[in-house]
């Protein structure tokens, strides 16, 4: 049964697709990475086709993570990616991340509608008890983003990981339980508009 958890099926939204990211995408990509601004909290820009082509390898070869790509889907075109991470079939808990878009989809239905998908994908398709966040303390736009979904800020993980200068990062932890689901699937939804 956990080989389920490691699946990445196409999850369909009314104003987002999720498919599986693979190397068929990285010219959309390079497009959909139409601002600098949108990396700098991330490890790396994706600017090249070999940087594109390193961002789906990496993801591909992380046996802990489900990588999707961003499909708009009223334009069809890729609008950035997203993740589940830290799978752990054990303890039945993952982490939603590795999140960009594209500054013109951002502050639309798109991301909201994105993390409901992930979210029934979790624990309604793979029973999760706990979906975590994490994004770097300064990341403000992220942090009041990941809030917005109904998360619970849980505290402050101390040079947790590196950023792309070398220099340590203190990540900003939310979570949010099976418990908490029933409550927040319903706003997410009126959010959406579904």
């Amino acid at each position: 049964m956990t080989e389920n958890w490691f699946r990445s099926p196409i999850l369909t939204g009314t104003h987002v697709r999720l498919e599986p990211l693979v190397r068929e995408h990285a010219d959309a990509l390079i497009a959909a990475s139409d601002d600098p601004s949108i990396f700098r909290w991330t490890a790396a820009p994706i600017n090249t086709h070999a940087e594109a082509l390193a961002y789906i390898d990496a993801a591909e070869s992380n046996p802990d993570r489900v990588a999707f790509a961003q499909i708009d889907t009223v334009t069809g075109a890729v609008v950035g990616s997203t993740s589940l991470y830290q799978i752990d079939p054990t303890h039945r808990s993952l982490a939603i991340g590795y999140t960009w878009l594209s500054k013109s989809a951002q502050g639309t239905r798109i991301n909201p509608e994105a993390k409901l998908l992930l979210l029934r994908r979790a624990f309604d398709d793979l029973d999760v008890v706990r979906v975590e966040w994490h994004t770097d303390e300064f990341n403000e736009q992220s942090r009041a983003a990941i809030a917005k979904l109904g998360a619970q800020y849980e505290g402050l993980l101390r040079k947790h990981r590196q950023r792309a200068d070398g220099s340590w990062r203190t990540t900003a932890l939310f979570a949010m339980t099976d418990e908490d689901w029933p409550a927040i699937e319903p706003q997410l939804e009126r959010r959406v508009g579904s």
